[in-house]
């Protein structure tokens, strides 16, 4: 997926506190994390999704490369489209909360793209660039008391042959309903969560064969800034996963139907002590996570943790995910679970 480069041509410089993530620009890409416990944090580059090892790996220098609580370098030469992950050093001590492991690469919790599989420990983000540019697209802003909400899973609503629809499973094979919502009545579609996360890790096995349970319904996310790349159309795979969500909500939208967005903040993948870190505890579990005073994840969700939404810096997470939704992706959010505002007030 990433062009070849060549590496002796890039030249690290200091980056900026804002905004988090990657920032593609015209002469490199500006990469920025935060994390408070962390004491060494790299950028490690790859060359291919299914690459185990980087093509290389840059050290974000704590006393050139840290404002605050956040590190941030920029890649000048670096092209968009690069494939990312972090690697982050800090101390081992689970009773204080911190579960650090620099021998695992992360993802970056900002990432708007994410390839790969995040089952097997292929998963990277992708640097890309955050387009804002909505030609003629302005939702129908149907008042509350007009509201006839159909309530829907991507995968679901077309996957089987009985719905006719060309693009099965896709976001796409939504547009193809839309003559079936608007005789139904509807006139806005509110979609079971499609921020990526991890469909086997669930941590459940069926009780009549033993083997475990697939997270249909995807409230486990963990990149939440980025569409799950499962209910992208073949030809609309990885980058392109923007696009074709992105044209959904645009065709919907000049259909007057609205699109209303369950996003659940409540809890993530990586599960209890015994899940998998990918992203989150790796890069300062102590701050992300609700503990107890022996450093165990306390479990409100009962999905194995529960985010810690009334620190600042996971408040500011949210607020800025949010916010990327409404201004880019769509023009109208929902909360699935209240947990998560009750948390905040």
């Amino acid at each position: 997926m990433m062009n070849k480069i060549d590496v002796s041509s890039l030249r690290v410089l200091a980056g900026r506190a804002f905004p988090l993530g990657a920032a593609v620009r015209a002469t490199g890409v500006r990469f920025a994390l935060v994390s408070r416990h962390a004491t060494r944090v790299w950028l490690a580059l790859f060359e291919n999704v299914e690459a185990r090892k980087p093509l290389v790996e840059f050290e974000v220098d704590s006393r050139q490369h840290r404002v605050g609580d956040i590190w941030s370098i920029f890649i000048e030469g670096l092209p968009g489209g690069v494939l990312y992950l972090y690697r982050v050093e800090g101390p081992l001590d689970p009773e204080k909360g911190h579960r650090y492991d620099s021998n695992v690469y992360l993802l970056d919790p900002h990432a708007r793209v994410i390839v790969g599989d995040v089952q097997n420990g292929t998963a990277k983000a992708v640097a890309m660039d955050e387009r804002k540019d909505w030609v003629e697209n302005v939702h129908p802003r149907v008042p509350l008391d007009q509201l006839v909400i159909y309530e829907t899973h991507i995968k679901g609503f077309t996957i089987h042959e009985s719905s006719q629809a060309e693009h099965k499973g896709a976001y796409l094979g939504i547009l193809e309903k839309i003559p079936y919502l608007k005789d139904l009545g509807v006139t806005a579609v509110e979609l079971l969560p499609i921020q990526e996360f991890g469909e086997e890790r669930l941590g459940r096995c069926s009780l009549a064969t033993g083997k475990e349970l697939l997270n249909y319904w995807g409230y486990s996310s963990i990149g939440f800034f980025a569409p799950a790349q499962r209910y992208a159309s073949p030809e609309n795979k990885n980058e392109k996963v923007i696009e074709e969500f992105r044209a959904m909500v645009h065709t919907l939208h000049k259909e007057g139907i609205e699109v209303i967005l369950d996003v659940v903040f409540n809890h993530t993948s990586e599960g209890n002590e015994k899940g998998p870190t990918l992203c989150f505890r790796g890069i300062d579990n102590a701050i992300y996570y609700l503990l107890d005073e022996k450093g165990e994840y306390l479990n409100y969700s009962g999905c194995g943790n529960t985010l810690n939404c009334n620190h600042p810096l996971v408040r500011d997470f949210i607020l800025d995910c949010l916010r990327y939704w409404v201004t880019v992706m769509v023009h109208r959010l929902a909360f699935m679970n209240t947990r998560a505002l009750t948390q905040m007030t």
